[in-house]
């Protein structure tokens, strides 16, 4: 006689069951989160679908964007700010170009200046560790508004930058007003005012290229400046969550070994810090891409449209221009941009095949095994 039991014989599964758990589980869980979810549809989900309905329609602005006298007109309206080749495309071709060269430098000095000031913080021997954090992070929590208006007040033609500036015997510009842009200068002071043909006669969105390697203008850089000062305290914290989750006895082996401190920090501590850098560049690309306070606040656009963003360009042809399907259309175009750039990004920051597979291995290993993980690493640090 078989000892085994038959499928069928098998008692049904009582309601205490880690499946029956797990189905009580998920109604709970959809449950909870059921009032969040509708206020993001009936806020978030239900304005995003509009305005992408108004970008493909001739809306003026008065009445219900789905009232019958609205008029489907499909892709003209992303056609007039990419093709247009009048006036609307230019400023697009503007902004783009003002913001791209924000993002160029923002991104990058913001994330080396936040990993920066988590090493240093983040150092076991560094007295006063607290103080210092809140001090670096305290102009993050600082509304932007304010933080601009001090701006205007410090980079002014007689504020304390330019008085800085002349004690040394360098004359500052009227930053806010200066329009030129800041590769066009140097390379000005060498003699260079005009580019070849290939550059000043041929052009995308309305500008030729020779404009769009002209870098930011001096009004521009004066919000880069800004923006790294506001944001690297933010993802400090973020590294330092990041460098407080890395164990000590890797580095400690490396130290033994005879890496010295930039090994141990490009072998052992950066490639383990992938995630959160990951997390800090999307987190400055959107930022910097969807600039909007600080030009409204500041500048509008101003001096001759070399702070105009993409974000404060939508809000000026919907808003004051009544163009309200250009200035959807501008907001679309822009999200398709930092998908684009964050797939872009992730790809470029993936982690390598064979990664997981050593990991696996190092777990894997038995307790009284040598520590082949050690020397792995270690030899990558040498």
């Amino acid at each position: 006689m078989s000892v085994l039991a038959s499928p069928r014989d098998a008692a049904p599964r009582r309601a205490g069951s880690p499946r029956g758990i797990r189905h009580g589980e998920a109604v709970a869980g959809w449950l909870f989160t059921l009032p969040v979810l509708v206020i993001l549809g009936v806020f978030l989900l239900v304005p995003v679908l509009m305005a992408l309905w108004v970008s493909f329609s001739d809306w003026s602005g008065r009445g219900s964007p789905l009232s019958a006298g609205v008029g489907f007109v499909g892709l003209d309206n992303y056609a007039a700010v990419t093709t247009g080749g009048g006036l609307a495309e230019r400023d697009f071709g503007v902004a783009l170009r003002n913001n791209a060269w924000y993002v160029l430098l923002v991104v990058p000095l913001q994330t080396a200046l936040a990993l920066f000031l988590a090493v240093l913080v983040n150092r076991a021997v560094l007295r006063g560790r607290g103080i210092f954090r809140t001090a670096f992070y305290f102009p993050s929590v600082t509304s932007s508004v304010a933080i601009t208006v001090l701006w205007l007040f410090l980079f002014s033609t007689s504020g304390v930058v330019n008085t800085v500036l002349a004690r040394v015997g360098i004359a500052g510009p009227n930053w806010f007003n200066e329009p030129s842009g800041v590769l066009h200068n140097l390379l000005g002071a060498l003699g260079v005012t005009s580019g070849p043909d290939a550059l000043t006669q041929h052009g995308f969105l309305g500008v030729t290229w020779w404009d769009w390697l002209a870098g930011p203008s001096v009004a521009m850089s004066a919000f880069v400046v800004m923006a790294i000062f506001t944001t690297s305290g933010t993802f400090m914290l973020l590294f330092i969550a990041g460098l407080q989750n890395i164990t000590p006895e890797v580095e400690e082996a490396a130290m033994v070994d005879g890496a010295n401190a930039w090994q141990r920090f490009w072998r052992i501590t950066l490639p383990q810090l992938k995630p959160t850098l990951f997390t800090v560049l999307t987190l400055g690309l959107i930022g910097c891409w969807q600039v909007f306070d600080q030009i409204y606040t500041g500048t509008q656009g101003g001096p001759g449209k070399t702070t105009l963003t993409p974000a404060y360009l939508s809000y000026q042809s919907a808003f004051l221009s009544q163009e309200w399907g250009q200035g959807a259309a501008i907001a679309f175009i822009l999200f398709v941009i930092i998908v684009l750039l964050t797939i872009l990004q992730r790809f470029v920051l993936r982690e390598s095949p064979d990664v997981p597979r050593r990991t696996r291995r190092r777990r894997r290993a038995p307790s009284g095994a040598p520590a082949s993980s050690t020397a792995s690493t270690t030899e990558d640090a040498r």
